[in-house]
């Protein structure tokens, strides 16, 4: 795997894994002020989920890095 397809897959990876993670620790306020929607989380964390998207990301490209690299999944066998 080149440096750039890496870039793309850990790219891939990191959009799949924040859409993941957004859900988490998510609380609708309990009194809604005029103007708010009211689905909208009452304190997202966004640094916090963003932190965490970038570690999972980085385990999962390693993974698959690490297939890839070893030939126990090969895609130049497909063609």
């Amino acid at each position: 795997m080149t440096w750039l397809n890496g870039l793309f897959v850990y790219a891939i990876l990191w959009w799949l894994v924040l859409f993941m993670v957004l859900p988490w620790g998510v609380r609708s306020p309990e009194t809604l002020e005029d103007g708010h929607m009211p689905g909208a989380p009452e304190k997202p964390h966004m640094w916090k989920k963003v932190a965490a998207t970038t570690a999972i990301a980085a385990v999962f490209w390693l993974v698959i890095h690490f297939l890839v690299e070893s030939d126990l999944i090969s895609f130049r066998e497909l063609g």
